[in-house]
């Protein structure tokens, strides 16, 4: 007789969810709305995408929510669930990816965006300062054009133009050429999104975020989407969102998409006052009597008294109910008016080692097993098990957090009652983390440690927790880190500054608190938040002269990328002038110059910096780079060669060796550095297109097409993508075809000077020379300084006078 299958023994976390479900209370009605509302179809008038859940901290927002997302898995969806843990639109992306991965969904066009996004944002330094392709290459622009191409990136409308440009670039040029100039700089550097990724990251992510969450949606019923403690992400939330699930500006969200929102107070007026129609606002009260009687008789509670207690305790929040409900059922009542609820759930638990234990699991603001034994005093037993399973704590993965209703008082329990346990406790904690940011950091070099999750992760609750325990003490560090913050980007910023304020108000420390709200006040402005921040603590007097420097370098860096070369200048020569000795400084205001087109003055910077630095990936390659645009293809290729031995998987470096080695005629060697690169990244569009040229260069023209069609279907709207197609068939000969092409990426940008030049070609080949030149004058209209074009021009002219052939690229 066969024996009878096994079946799998249910996980802690499945324990929890089915006790939880099991005691679940109330709110008929919003599941009810919530659960017609997949009955419904799409095409139906009443069928809604925007769920809003709104009420007071511990109401059970975060419990309906959770009962939500179970109603939509019983629908057959596919959910993902992220709260205030996360610094911004950017991150909701990628936790939304993870999570959809977990079920079997993965995004992975999407994963694949957010590495080659975290990779450019340190490629930013050369990727910005390298607008131009190199100046062999037909249409490259001028430095003057390559300059009107970086105040264009800015998108900042900055008119009249000011600061280094003044007198140097047409303001019209600017306003009107922007478009155009954004795609000659992206098409050059590696392809039309790239730097787009880096300045706007929303604008390139958010259209493939659509795409995949679109194709998910093809394949399962529902997809739904839940945004908890929407109150604290709305800031840097709200208008992305409501321009994702507009439709147009990213794309549209297919219709079988939910989206549902949980926060303390209504949407913002001035952002969603046009979708009250829309939205179900599903308003949250506090259990009435009848409720709380109900769930404690369900949990075993039947004393008047206790009831009595339990219902003037809780005011009717559910998530005190719940915790009182707990350990209520076998206690008596005491009738002690001012006893707090956290205070009589603890004095219910009989075991004192549960009530320390629970106490002392409040201090982390994330809690994992690791974290637990380092904090309770007698950790043994299966005692984290049990303080999962409590009421109030949300498990999420492989951790826990506490809600807010039941942690707060339990902090101020604990800070209240001594000062030298509060302390000594933090301490450990900081410890702990202390222990777990080294391993992380194992293999990073110190200038990558931010842009790591696990590090980062590790270093903010460590931040926190020193904070907590020593604030004046700790502050000054913690600020130091915040210009790192800043240089990796305002959403580490907003993580950085979130975690300053909430050690402010855990341990009650004015100081703290009023950093934490003046800092995240100025990274609501998207644009030049981590410029006001790196201002503020540059105001401080703790900072030493390196620390100052750093801050220097790197708001002197972020004026670059929004073109306010003036500023970006000041800053780098003030961080000069205070640490002679710091290479970044020089290589800052080098790659500066570079884009202002000053070669000579950059090289004397970069100079410096390799003086000071002559082990420095970063210094040798940004000094190749410029090398490489200034034509000085040997000294590149001595730079690159001496950076590659210290960084030799740094991508951007290879794909730049990689042109100067063509350049020098040495083209199989060029292949084999852009083969290499590719390895490492495959998506390369920039690497891609090389090779392609490439490989149809020494003789493989069905390998050259196989890489463009890769690029294309990584990019398939990208003009000069579509441009270079329309070179490919114009070198088979197939010029009708080629013309098809480049009338396709005019259309997409009608300013494309490149392909303008590469239309005129084509036609002359096929005999209309009268549109080859119509084609060149109008390119040379855009761009009187194209030399190629007006080269090609007067060999049209003299070609058609004699009869004789037009020559070619």
């Amino acid at each position: 007789m066969a024996a009878a299958p096994h079946t799998p023994r249910p996980s802690m976390r499945d324990l929890i969810q089915r006790r939880r479900r099991a005691g679940f209370l109330g709110r008929g009605a919003e599941l009810d709305a919530y659960r017609r509302n997949f009955a419904l179809g799409t095409e139906d008038p009443a069928y809604r995408f925007l769920f809003h859940v709104r009420g007071n901290a511990g109401i059970g927002k975060t419990s309906l929510l959770q009962e939500l997302e179970r109603i939509a898995r019983e629908h057959g969806a596919v959910t993902a669930r992220t709260d205030d843990s996360l610094g911004g639109a950017v991150e909701v992306m990628a936790a939304v990816s993870a999570q959809s991965a977990e079920l079997g969904r993965p995004l992975k066009a999407v994963d694949r965006l957010l590495h080659t996004y975290r990779q450019r944002r340190h490629e930013a330094e050369s990727a910005l300062g390298a607008p131009g392709a190199d100046p062999a290459d037909p249409g490259a622009p001028t430095p003057a054009a390559r300059a009107t191409a970086q105040a264009a990136l800015t998108g900042l409308g900055m008119l009249p133009v000011v600061g280094a440009l003044a007198g140097a670039l047409d303001p019209g040029q600017v306003a009107e050429g922007a478009d155009r100039l954004r795609t000659v700089l992206s098409a050059r550097l590696r392809s039309h999104d790239d730097v787009q990724l880096v300045l706007d990251p929303l604008s390139v992510l958010t259209p493939v975020f659509v795409t995949e969450v679109g194709r998910i949606a093809e394949e399962v019923p529902w997809v739904a989407l839940f945004l908890d403690t929407y109150e604290r992400t709305a800031p840097f939330l709200d208008r992305w969102l409501r321009d994702l699930l507009a439709g147009e500006r990213y794309g549209a969200l297919p219709g079988n998409v939910v989206v549902t929102l949980a926060g303390q107070r209504s949407l913002e007026p001035a952002t969603w006052a046009d979708w009250a129609d829309l939205v179900v606002d599903l308003p949250l009260a506090p259990f009435s009597e009848t409720e709380t009687r109900t769930f404690l008789s369900g949990r075993g509670v039947h004393a008047e008294p206790v009831v009595q207690d339990v219902l003037r305790l809780s005011r009717g929040l559910p998530v005190l109910v719940s915790t009182l409900a707990e350990s209520a059922a076998q206690a008596g009542a005491v009738d002690d008016p001012s006893t707090t609820a956290v205070e009589r759930f603890l004095r219910w638990e009989a075991d004192p080692v549960r009530r320390a234990a629970a106490l002392a699991g409040a201090l982390p603001r994330h809690l994992d097993e690791d974290v637990f034994r380092a904090v309770a005093e007698e950790p043994g037993g299966d005692l984290f098990g049990w303080l999962r399973a409590l009421p109030f704590v949300d498990v999420r993965g492989d951790g826990a957090r506490y809600h807010e209703v039941v942690r707060a008082p339990m902090l101020r329990l604990q800070r209240t009652t001594s000062a030298d346990r509060w302390r000594a406790a933090h301490e450990r904690l900081a410890r702990c983390f202390t222990d777990r940011r080294e391993t992380e950091s194992r293999g990073l070099g110190r200038h990558l440690r931010w842009g790591e999750e696990g590090w980062r992760a590790a270093r903010l609750e460590e931040a926190y927790h020193l904070m907590c325990a020593n604030p004046r003490e700790a502050l000054p560090a913690v600020l130091r880190d915040g210009i790192d913050a800043c240089d990796e980007g305002p959403e580490v910023a907003r993580r950085w500054a979130a975690t300053v304020g909430a050690a402010g108000e855990d341990g009650d420390a004015t100081v703290l608190r009023e950093w934490g709200t003046g800092l995240l006040d100025a990274l609501r402005d998207q644009e030049r938040g981590t410029i006001a921040v790196l201002g503020m603590l540059l105001g401080q007097a703790g900072l030493t002269d390196l620390q100052r420097t750093q801050a220097l370098a790197v708001r002197g860096q972020a004026y670059r990328r929004r073109g306010e070369y003036t500023e970006a200048f000041a800053d780098f020569d003030r961080a000069v002038e205070l640490s002679p000795r710091a290479p970044r400084p020089y290589t800052g205001r080098a790659v500066t110059h570079r884009v202002l087109g000053d070669f000579d003055r950059a090289l004397e910077d970069h100079d410096r910096a390799c003086a000071l630095a002559p082990d420095g990936e970063r210094t040798l390659g940004n000094r190749g780079e410029t090398y490489r645009l200034a034509g000085r293809l040997d000294e590149a290729l001595a730079d690159f060669d001496g950076a590659l031995g210290i960084a030799p998987a740094t991508t951007w470096m290879m794909a730049s060796r990689a042109d100067v080695l063509r350049r020098l005629g040495r083209p199989r060697e060029a292949l084999v550095d852009l083969d290499r690169a590719l390895a490492l990244e495959p998506d390369y569009v920039w690497a891609l297109v090389r090779r392609s040229r490439l490989r149809r260069a020494l003789g493989d023209a069905d390998g050259g097409v196989v890489d463009l069609d890769r690029a294309q279907a990584l990019s398939p709207d990208d003009p000069w993508l579509v441009g270079e197609r329309g070179e490919t068939l114009r070198e088979r000969g197939r010029y009708a075809e080629a013309v098809a092409q480049y009338d396709r990426a005019l259309a997409l940008d009608p300013d494309y000077t490149w392909a303008l030049g590469s239309r005129a070609l084509a036609w002359y080949a096929l005999g209309r020379g009268d549109l080859a030149l119509a084609d060149l004058d109008r390119a040379l209209g855009m761009d009187p300084e194209y030399a190629w074009a007006r080269a090609r021009r007067a060999e049209i002219v003299a070609g058609i006078t004699t009869e004789g052939d037009a020559s070619t690229r």
